[in-house]
């Protein structure tokens, strides 16, 4: 039977600290260009316990998981993980494979769930993470002419929350990579190269005569 576990923890995302920024008083108005409206992540954690005796899930376990993942929407930004508390098993590669089905790979690090994974059961841990801002918009006059609106910010930010395909980017972004050449950008580089010069095939010589 699935069951869920919401995290009590609101992840905020850069500036979350906006009160204790240079100009911003607590309870007063605003008088820096910083913006107190920023977003902030929530993360819930999706539970599942599906039995493995054998330590591989059986095609009817491997049939629920895939009901379930249906009914969750699972997709991009999704966070799949596998509590194995008895040590590594074949269903952990039966889980792998499900969540390919869905192109997602399986997250290192389970967070922790409430109750105990009975023997001869996996736990599946689904993390999704969602992103707002709160009080906006927020049309609140300011106490003095020489204050930052308090709806500075509300458009920028909420839209930024709106559309960001991975939330968990506002609190940790991508992991780069210091390699130089890297495939995603040797792509464009290598096209451009391999084009044919402009001039390789002769200039076009064009007549200055009109037509009559």
């Amino acid at each position: 039977m699935a069951r869920t576990h919401r995290t009590a923890a609101l992840i905020a995302a850069a500036g979350i600290a906006a009160a204790a920024l240079p100009g911003i008083a607590a309870a007063g108005d605003n008088r820096s260009l910083y913006s107190v409206n920023q977003p902030v992540v929530e993360r819930t954690d999706y539970v599942l316990d599906v039995a493995a005796p054998s330590g591989n899930l059986s095609a009817v376990e491997r049939g629920r998981l895939r009901a379930w993942f249906d009914s969750l929407d699972l997709g991009y930004g999704d966070r799949v993980f596998v509590d194995e508390p008895y040590g590594p098993a074949g269903g952990t590669a039966d889980v792998a494979r499900v969540a390919a089905e869905y192109g997602l790979l399986l997250s290192r690090g389970a967070p922790v769930t409430e109750g105990e994974v009975q023997h001869g059961s996996l736990r599946i841990v689904v993390s999704r993470s969602t992103a707002s801002v709160p009080g906006c918009p927020n049309w609140r006059s300011t106490k003095s002419i020489n204050a930052t609106s308090p709806n500075y910010g509300c458009a920028t930010n909420s839209n930024l929350a709106a559309m960001i395909a991975d939330p968990n980017d506002l609190v940790l972004g991508q992991s780069g990579t210091i390699v130089p050449g890297d495939a995603r950008g040797a792509k464009a580089i290598k096209s451009y190269r391999d084009a044919p010069l402009t001039g390789a095939a002769g200039l076009k010589v064009e007549s200055s005569k009109g037509g009559n």
